[in-house]
């Protein structure tokens, strides 16, 4: 005490005059010039080489405790556990993924019992052997926090149910094993849709526990006073499943890479997608919230570029088209600053036609981004009398006409969810 050494690491060493390191066997993961850097910065720890370990992660934990700060070079465990509990600080990026194969198991139900009642002076007690108990279910439930499929493994076994017990105890149940994924979520076994997981706190039951075998007590009768019988537990269903992500918003931008899909997303909602000025920018699909003065919330999907032979899976394909078919009405954002621009409106319409019939009949509304730029504006007159209707010509860099873009996206919100109540289907709530 009072020398400033941690209490319970080191302790003096009278043969030595200096204290060392102590623990149950162990030592510092560390080569010869690492412990003779240590030794060069903390002259009261002495580096012990023995053949015992502690485990990784309580030695790392040790090693850090005792020497904060204090060693740039880190080999072996250390950087294994460091690696294992985050290191440092170190920010683990998932990837987006939006489909997934997952092999599920229910649990295996617990086995029947025989065995027979046993008490004093009571010679022919009969069979009291207890049923196993049920396997647990395997349930996909949708939780608003997940956005993305990547945190769903491969592979799940649900738990197994208790065996059954004497005095007709029945064996306990397995608890039900949960897989939480995003909002918007497709269930698939081979080309058969079993769910569609597009509202918060849908659940679907992905594979069944298996039933509990059967005591001896069970099999008792009048033909048969002492039965011995009793069954195992049956296994839990086992499937395949196929799950598909499509992107849940009110509104997907909709055009060619490098358009301005990205720029215009950050402009209305607090989503940072990554913008630059090469196309194919953004490669997973983003969702940002617009708020309105009512509090309503309306969320704008940006959906990667699409190109000319997207529905032949031509660029990114397929792989996004899909999450254009959640959105009820649509953003088509034009790049002003190209030759002939109104054509890029044709190509999209008709790529998400051959896509799906009725895609592009949604209702929507036409943007000219870009028009900051003086060729730009130039070209706004012609695309108004090419389109017939009037384009939202704004500039998601400078902030141009962004007022208008969203009273147009609000007056598509209230007509979608007017539309929805007269069908008597609750609209969607971001």
């Amino acid at each position: 005490p009072g020398s400033g050494v941690p209490s319970g690491v080191v302790s003096s060493n009278s043969g030595r005059g200096r204290p060392r390191v102590q623990g149950p066997g162990f030592r510092l993961p560390l080569s010869a010039p690492g412990r003779a850097r240590v030794a060069r910065r903390l002259p009261w720890v002495e580096v012990l080489s023995v053949k015992r370990f502690l485990p990784d992660v309580a030695l790392y934990l040790l090693w850090r405790a005792v020497a904060p700060n204090s060693v740039s070079v880190r080999t072996g465990a250390a950087s294994s556990c460091e690696g294992a509990l985050g290191g440092l600080g170190r920010h683990r990026k998932r990837h987006f993924v939006d489909h997934r194969r997952v092999l599920v198991r229910g649990g295996r139900g617990g086995d029947g019992v025989s065995c027979f009642h046993s008490e004093p002076r009571k010679e022919f007690g009969g069979p009291d052997g207890g049923d196993g108990g049920y396997g647990g279910h395997v349930i996909l439930r949708v939780d608003r926090q997940v956005k993305s499929l990547s945190s769903v493994l491969s592979q799940y076994q649900g738990f197994d149910g208790g065996a059954g017990g004497r005095k007709n105890c029945f064996g306990r149940s397995g608890a039900i094993l949960y897989i939480q994924v995003p909002v918007g979520t497709l269930v698939k076994e081979g080309n058969k849709v079993l769910a569609d997981l597009s509202h918060p706190g849908d659940e679907f039951i992905a594979a069944l526990g298996g039933a509990g075998g059967k005591g001896n007590r069970f099999f008792l009768a009048n033909s048969n006073r002492a039965p011995t019988t009793c069954t195992p537990g049956q296994p839990g269903q086992e499937r395949v499943l196929f799950l598909e992500l499509k992107t849940v918003a009110h509104a997907g931008l909709v055009g060619f890479p490098n358009a301005g899909k990205s720029s215009l997303l950050r402009a209305i909602s607090n989503a940072r997608p990554t913008v630059a000025s090469y196309p194919f920018t953004t490669l997973n699909p983003h969702v940002g919230v617009v708020h309105c003065e009512d509090h309503q919330q309306i969320a704008v999907a940006d959906i990667p570029g699409i190109v000319r032979g997207a529905h032949q899976n031509r660029g990114l394909g397929l792989a996004f088209l899909r999450h254009i078919e959640r959105c009820p009405f649509l953003l088509f954002v034009l790049d002003l600053s190209v030759p002939e621009p109104w054509t890029q409106l044709d190509d999209l319409k008709y790529e998400l036609e051959q896509y799906r019939e009725g895609l592009s009949e949604r209702p929507h509304a036409v943007v000219a981004n870009k028009v900051d730029l003086p060729q730009a504006r130039a070209q706004l007159p012609q695309l108004q009398a090419r389109l017939g209707r009037e384009a939202i010509a704004l500039s998601a860099a400078t902030g141009e006409n962004l007022e208008g873009l969203l009273l147009h996206l609000k007056e598509l919100h209230d007509d979608h969810v007017a539309a929805e109540l007269e069908r008597g289907r609750q609209p969607l709530r971001w």
